[in-house]
């Protein structure tokens, strides 16, 4: 087991309790990362020349196996196939992370049919539908799950492996809404992903936590209603601060008198009582810069800037 590295609490995890689960060991020249694809099938002709390149200017081993181009109707293989291809990587002992390819839809079937994390923790990196995953691998304890992207920009690639090689990275700066100063552990994720796991196993703990939320392709009124049920579910009633991302949606799915986005996440989000930011660097599109599930940060609602606590 790794140490446990600046930003990282054990006793912040949702089943601490006995676990003894501490962070991953960062990765060093000569980890093996393998990619995965757990939801949507990509094109046989995706290019990975960039992400090849860029783990072999860290020394990391990435392995692509065939199965990431697998395709079943809109998924990258049956539910079964799928479940099973991960099962095979957490349990491989000489894979020292996992890196999601894919994304679109279809991760949470890969948890209803019946994947379960075992005693461990490893580096999972993905975003978007990944959300689902990483929520799941953080409810169940295990540490290592970062939001983020193996594309953008050099700057926004090198905080990852920053994050991945257990040094310390700048705070992010968004707007302030909302004053007051929170500490907890993070959790990041994409709103539409997390709303369809309430009532599952698989949404951790909020209590105490810095929520981080961002989403794509979702109109204010849709916002507002997925906002209105997790306030109306208690979701939002313990937390210690709120933060959001990029929140991206078609012009043309706001009418005449709607509420713009940010009037929706300020109204929603603005009463609880905690410290509010907006426009956080990180969601669909660029940056995306990388946060990790279950690091201890600091939210300071005055300046705008959430950080992790060294």
């Amino acid at each position: 087991m790794g140490a446990l590295l600046p930003g990282f609490s054990q006793a912040a995890s949702p089943r601490a309790q006995g676990s003894a689960l501490s962070l991953p060991p960062p990765l060093r020249r000569g980890s093996r990362l393998r990619a995965v694809n757990p939801g949507t099938w990509i094109s046989p002709d995706t290019d990975f020349t960039q992400l090849r390149q860029r783990c072999a200017a860290e020394g990391w081993i990435l392995e692509l196996p065939d199965t990431i181009w697998r395709q079943w109707q809109w998924f990258s293989g049956t539910d079964g196939q799928r479940v099973a291809e991960l099962e095979e990587a957490w349990a491989d002992p000489t894979l020292d992370g996992l890196i999601v390819v894919g994304g679109g839809w279809g991760a949470a079937r890969v948890l209803e049919a019946g994947f379960r994390f075992p005693r461990r923790s490893l580096w999972t990196l993905g975003f978007s539908d990944t959300s689902s995953l990483l929520l799941a691998q953080w409810a169940s304890g295990s540490f290592g799950a970062i939001h983020g992207s193996t594309g953008g920009p050099d700057d926004q690639w090198q905080r990852t492996v920053s994050l991945l090689s257990g040094r310390p990275v700048a705070p992010l700066s968004g707007r302030a809404v909302r004053a007051g100063l929170a500490q907890g552990p993070l959790v990041v994720t994409n709103l539409t992903v997390a709303t369809h796991l309430i009532g599952t196993p698989w949404l951790p703990s909020l209590k105490g936590a810095i929520l981080v939320l961002e989403d794509v392709g979702e109109a204010p009124y849709r916002v507002d209603r997925m906002l209105t049920q997790w306030r109306s579910a208690g979701l939002l009633q313990h937390l210690a601060g709120v933060a959001c991302g990029r929140f991206s949606w078609a012009e043309d799915d706001i009418l005449p008198g709607d509420f713009t986005m940010e009037e929706i996440l300020e109204e929603r989000l603005g009463d609880l009582g905690i410290p509010l930011v907006l426009n956080l660097p990180l969601g669909h599109g660029r940056p995306n810069q990388a946060l990790p599930l279950g690091a201890q940060a600091q939210l300071d609602g005055q300046r705008g800037r959430l950080s992790l606590i060294p």
